[in-house]
């Protein structure tokens, strides 16, 4: 029987690209899933559908706001009564350099890439059992060096999710709980798919495959790691 039998996901972002393909992995192996979207309902119930009324629940949330982080996490304790595996996965990328960025522009961005993650691990800490685990997601240009001006605010918000992942690692050891922080190179980065030696983006199942990974007991002695997976691009 698969480790994630049984485990419950919670996976913002979740009913398209890596959240779905990561929501119908651990589902595979046996894992219930909070399916969380932002607008298409549709979808988002095509997935439970898919995966079984009785092991997925969709929940609507903006990522970026605090009150709809309390509901989230409400309604996948109220309906699994806990919360094993956490991944803030939605995400957003602005193109803005220095002189282009507004105070909405930053506000947006950090509110969902660096708030958001940070507020829900909070709230969803206290529903996790011992041995839980939190997968925050980044990207490859946060370790690049020539790296477009046009990334300057998206890639300093993953700087910070990186540097919490460290951090909290600490906080959170004497809970049992781990914490990983999964690289993945965004699709519209097409432009460097160059620096990876096999000339392409990754694709989302390729990225689901090392979340089911971290999320199962053969991760069990890795913690505060950044885990690259981008086709060696950095």
């Amino acid at each position: 029987m698969s480790s994630l039998a049984g485990k419950v996901f919670l996976i913002t972002g979740s009913s398209k690209g890596i959240g779905k393909a990561t929501a119908l992995r651990v589902a595979s192996e046996g894992a219930n899933v909070v399916i969380n979207y932002l607008r298409d309902s549709a979808v988002a119930n095509d997935l439970v559908n898919e995966i079984g009324a009785d092991r997925a629940l969709a929940v609507q949330a903006d990522a970026s706001k605090l009150a709809d982080l309390d509901r989230l996490v409400d309604a996948a304790v109220g309906k699994f009564g806990k919360i094993d595996v956490l991944i803030p996965n939605a995400g957003y990328l602005p193109l803005k350099t220095l002189e282009t960025t507004t105070e909405e522009d930053f506000d947006r961005t950090y509110n969902l890439l660096v708030k958001g993650p940070y507020f829900l691990a909070q709230k969803a800490v206290p529903h996790m059992p011992v041995g839980g685990r939190i997968i925050f997601v980044s990207t490859s240009t946060a370790r690049f060096s020539s790296v477009s001006p046009a990334y300057l605010l998206y890639t300093s918000s993953k700087g910070s999710i990186e540097q919490m992942t460290r951090i909290l690692a600490k906080n959170l050891a004497p809970k049992g709980i781990l914490l990983f922080l999964e690289g993945k190179p965004e699709a519209m980065l097409k432009a460097i798919a160059g620096f990876s030696p096999f000339n392409r983006i990754g694709e989302p199942d390729e990225i689901a495959s090392v979340m089911a990974f971290l999320s199962g007991k053969d991760s069990s002695w890795m913690s505060g790691q950044v885990v690259a997976v981008n086709g060696g691009m950095a």
